[in-house]
């Protein structure tokens, strides 16, 4: 693999602050002037430039998912009592009432203002311009566990038992493409060039579909359901993005091979001794970050060897998040810590 970006600098800490309880999710803005996170306490916050602006204070229910707008003009949270609610920089623009349904997945379009979010088995679809709910799809297997749109904002994904359903955005009423599996999809993803589809389930495997090919990849052999997938934006020699997934402790990086019959190939990073919370590929590169709860935030360089090992928090990391141009990363506590690195 040949990385688009040197990825020999190491980080240092650049900030340390805290929310009141456990970080849920993190997230910049596209821009990358703002760094967004939410507390299992209810908290909404907003960093910029060491400063820490708060959107929403703790009211003992938790917030779960947040995400921004591809524009970076809203900036929309979902939570536990049931509130989808959307901000235009600090002004509370919309909240939509859902209670009781829990709502813990939401995404917004790449290509619009269109806002994905999850309510029990169904997903709705709101437009942020018209301040309307486009469209009602539902998933009807389970509740939804994943929701992803295409980067091209053609497709939206939706996850959970029995695989995964596409839906076009262009055609809501169409049936949905179904990736059928025996077993539960927990974690999904879209590759960022839009060409592969994975799946991370229950079963302990990983499906890989490769849009307009009917035969899915899967791959086994896992200690446990696989919790997390990232994609790379940097490709290959093959003009192939590389997947991590993560099982327990554990980290597995594929590479797809020229021979579409042998699929991917894997390798094993192991480091960690406690569940891994979150991956996240550096932007434009193979530089793979994991977070876990054993208190370490590991750097794999070209997603082979861990490069640095960063510390910093009282129990287990929770989160993580890359700055857009990969000069910052962003990880958040289950004592509440957000913390940043800086590029040296």
């Amino acid at each position: 693999m040949n990385s688009t970006t040197s990825n020999s600098k190491e980080f240092e800490e650049y900030y340390s602050g805290t929310l009141s309880d456990y970080v849920t999710a993190i997230a910049w803005s596209p821009q990358g002037k703002t760094l967004a996170a939410t507390s299992a306490a209810g908290e909404v916050v907003l960093w910029n430039d060491g400063e820490l602006t708060t959107l929403q204070t703790g009211n003992s229910k938790s917030v779960d998912c947040l995400a921004y707008s591809p524009d970076g003009k809203f900036l929309a949270v979902g939570g536990q009592d049931g509130r989808v609610k959307i901000w235009q920089e600090t002004e509370l623009i919309a909240t939509l009432e859902n209670a009781p349904v829990w709502v813990d997945k939401l995404a917004w379009s790449h290509t619009g203002n269109q806002l994905a979010f999850s309510l029990g088995r169904y997903v709705q679809v709101w437009n942020a311009d018209t301040r309307e709910i486009v469209v009602t799809l539902n998933f009807d297997n389970s509740s939804v566990l994943g929701i992803d749109w295409r980067k091209d904002g053609q497709y939206l994904a939706i996850a959970g038992y029995k695989g995964v359903k596409i839906w076009h955005s262009q055609d809501w009423d169409a049936e949905p493409y179904i990736l059928a599996m025996p077993t539960v999809s927990v974690a999904m993803a879209w590759s960022p060039d839009g060409k592969f589809l994975a799946s991370g389930n229950m079963d302990r495997s990983v499906t890989v579909l490769e849009w307009n090919n009917p035969d899915p990849w899967v791959m086994r052999g896992f200690p446990g359901k696989i919790r997390q997938l990232a994609w790379s934006e940097a490709t290959t020699n093959l003009g192939a993005p590389i997947l991590a997934s993560s099982s327990v402790e554990g980290i597995v990086v594929w590479e797809k091979l020229e021979d579409d019959s042998l699929g991917w190939e894997a390798q094993v990073l192991t480091n960690h001794v406690d569940a891994i919370a979150a991956i996240a590929f550096a932007p434009k590169s193979f530089l793979l970050a994991s977070a876990a709860a054993d208190g370490w935030l590991c750097l794999w360089n070209e997603a082979k060897q861990v490069s640095q090992i960063i510390t910093g928090v009282s129990a287990g990391f929770s989160s993580l998040a890359w700055h857009p141009q990969g000069k910052f990363l962003a990880a958040g506590g289950e004592k509440g810590e957000l913390l940043l690195w800086s590029k040296m």
